[in-house]
């Protein structure tokens, strides 16, 4: 049942198990032109992850009156054609399919809301490898990762600090939230995030591949 001591795997969706960053970026821009701004996609990556409220203001200066504006704008996008702008990443479902059947208990843990997260998983074809998929609430009760974290655990039955959970993240954000509640946690490279911010973070192990996290989740490594 996986290497020693874990039953339970988190895993974060978009930068660890999907590429999403056409989506959401396409649908980041489509906010911002409303308020006349414009960037270059490449100053938009850090919307990647981290909630979009918080991105909005931190990123684009908005107020965060506008910023609660300019997330309604994003979803105006991101629910009809964003969600729908992704790539599962080459091995995801192999490791999927490997960890189930090795016994190990899949859930997803995403600040993405649940409802697209549901929507994305269902379209990926990899909705039936999750034991449950937990994600943001969209009336941003359940807004950050430490939010989904707690929410997980509890829909799992798991208390902070069990040694039997780990969670697994391409940003800080991802290893920042599992230390928050005492648990195991591994960075993903192939993401969007960076070796210096994951071991910043303080990330307990760190992946290049897809092939490497399935091997140590499944006890190979």
């Amino acid at each position: 049942m996986g290497i020693p001591g874990f039953d339970t795997v988190f895993l974060d969706l978009d930068g660890t198990l999907i590429d999403s960053e056409p989506g959401i970026i396409n649908s980041v821009v489509y906010a911002l032109k409303k308020f006349g701004i414009e960037k270059e996609r490449k100053e938009l990556l850090p919307f990647i992850g981290p909630p979009l409220l918080t991105s909005f203001q931190k990123y684009t200066g908005l107020s965060e009156t506008e910023a609660r504006k300019a997330v309604e704008y994003y979803r105006e996008n991101f629910g009809t054609k964003g969600v729908y702008e992704y790539r599962l990443y080459d091995g995801v479902e192999t490791m999927l399919r490997e960890l189930k059947e090795a016994g190990l208990r899949i859930v997803m843990a995403t600040s993405k809301p649940e409802h697209y997260a549901g929507i994305i998983a269902g379209d990926a074809g990899i909705e039936s490898y999750f034991t449950y998929i937990c994600g943001a609430t969209m009336d941003e009760s359940r807004l950050t990762k430490e939010d989904v974290i707690a929410y997980a655990l509890e829909t799992c039955g798991k208390k902070p600090g069990d040694p039997s959970v780990i969670m697994v993240g391409d940003r800080e954000h991802d290893i920042l939230g599992a230390r928050t509640f005492g648990l195991a946690s591994a960075g993903v490279l192939y993401g969007f995030g960076s070796r210096k911010e994951l071991e910043a973070a303080g990330a307990d192990m760190i992946f290049d591949s897809v092939e490497e996290l399935k091997e140590f989740l499944k006890g190979e490594a």
